[in-house]
Parts: C-alpha cells; sequence; structure tokens
C-alpha cells in the first residue's frame, strides 16, 4: 500500500490549507497518510479501509473531508454499488436529515466519473418477505434468541424489516462488510455505546475479530479523534468480557 500527500483535490484546486497552516498540514499529513496506513499489526486492505473510512465520516458528519476521500476511494478499487450501498445503510442509523446530502455527494461524484445512475438493483426481498428475512438476517449476526425480539413493539418490528430485511439482505456488500460499517457509523456518531457493544459482538460472531476491530479504529483514528477511538476500543473489551461470560 502506498499513501502520499494528494496534491490535487477538489477538481483539481490545490487545498490552500498546504499555504496558510503548512505546519498543521505536515503533522496532520504525516499521521493520516504515513503513519496510520503502515503502523505494523494494524494495516487494512484499501478497500476495506476506505469502506471504514467512508461509514466513519458519515457517522461523525465530515461531509467536506467525505468529497476528498469518496474519489480517493474509487481510484483504490471500491465499486460505486458498495458506495451507494454504505450511503444506504447509514439512513438507518443516523436518519434521513443526517444523510440526505452524502446521497447528494456521492451522486455528484460519481456521475462526474462519467457513471451513470442509477446503478444495478441490489435488493432481494419484497414487501411481502422483508420481516421474515431481516429475522434470519438478526439471527445470522447475534444468534438464534433474537428470533423473537421483533415482538417487543413496533419498533423492533422495523428494526427487523426495515434495518435488517431492506438492507442487510442487500447484495453489493457481504454480510461482515455490513457489520463492519455499522460499526463505524456508531462509533463516529457517539452516545450509541449499548448498540456499540452489541454490533462488535455481532462483527466478532461473522468473523471480524476484536483485533480486526481494533484495526478498523486505528484507521479511523484520524477521522473521528481520540476520544471516540478509545471509546469504541472500549466497547469492544466489553463485548469481549461479554461473549466470555456466556
Amino acid at each position: 500500500m502506498v499513501y502520499r500527500k494528494p496534491e490535487n483535490l477538489n477538481g483539481g484546486i490545490k487545498m490552500n490549507l498546504y499555504v496558510t497552516d503548512p505546519e498543521f498540514m505536515e503533522r496532520f499529513e504525516h499521521v493520516t497518510f504515513e503513519e496510520v496506513p503502515h503502523e505494523e499489526g494494524q494495516q487494512l486492505e484499501d478497500k476495506t479501509r476506505y469502506m471504514a473510512i467512508l461509514a466513519t465520516l458519515i457517522g461523525c458528519q465530515g461531509m467536506e473531508e467525505y468529497r476528498l476521500v469518496l474519489p480517493r476511494a474509487l481510484d483504490a478499487g471500491l465499486s460505486p454499488i458498495a458506495v451507494k450501498e454504505i450511503v444506504y445503510q447509514a439512513v438507518d442509523y443516523l436518519g434521513i436529515g443526517r444523510v440526505l446530502p452524502y446521497l447528494k455527494a456521492s451522486n455528484s461524484i460519481l456521475e462526474s466519473r462519467g457513471i451513470e445512475l442509477p446503478l444495478e438493483g441490489q435488493s432481494t426481498t419484497t414487501q411481502e418477505n422483508r420481516l421474515e428475512k431481516g429475522i434470519q438476517a438478526q439471527a445470522d449476526i447475534f444468534g438464534g434468541h433474537v428470533k423473537e425480539a421483533w415482538k417487543a413493539g413496533h419498533i423492533n418490528r422495523w428494526l427487523a424489516a426495515n434495518c435488517f430485511g431492506d438492507y442487510y439482505t442487500r447484495t453489493g456488500l457481504d454480510l461482515a462488510q455490513r457489520e463492519m460499517i455499522t460499526f463505524c457509523f456508531l462509533a463516529a456518531q457517539g452516545g450509541c455505546e449499548p448498540q456499540l457493544i452489541a454490533h462488535a459482538a455481532g462483527n466478532m460472531n461473522l468473523g471480524n475479530d476484536k483485533e480486526f476491530l481494533i484495526r478498523v479504529v486505528s484507521q479511523c483514528l484520524p477521522y473521528i479523534g481520540y476520544p471516540r477511538s478509545l471509546n469504541a476500543i472500549h466497547c469492544i473489551n466489553k463485548a469481549v468480557d461479554a461473549g466470555k461470560e456466556i
């Protein structure tokens, strides 16, 4: 993996921060493009790394940085379908009020690259079976004990049918990738510790083990800062401890 300072961003206009804030940019660029990506034992494959960063930027509402990172992600081989699936799934974890600008920005960047929209459909469920399929997706992630959770109330039913039935069942990303980006949405926005612990456990159930999740947090640290990164690692450890008690 080779990371270097981006020379031209935002349509070929060089960032004026290199002129106005050279000392800051020298240190920030070193950490973000050299130190973090190359840390021994904390590296991720390019596509996975960019998936995590894009999800994190949506989670922390980092629109300007999202516009800079998305072209790099596409250049690194992340598919337009994967990008759109990240944005779509974000709606259930952040709400359309926070995600709509990212959908519009993604469409604009994709179209500027000559990518025709809409992309190929990825839905696998119908209005009739979305609840059933969503319940199964939840069980595949968290275990069979959650199959009755949808009966606890209408929001639990919506969670099963909409979040899991409408989105987790889509193609374009596999279940482990979807759990990883969910972990990033939750870690980046903060204030969702119970859900973050639960989804850390869900990730581990799907093979995204503790070491992998810490690598994800490490690669996203420049975009969300130290407090939320340390909080995410604490939640990972809580999930591990809870698993040991079962």
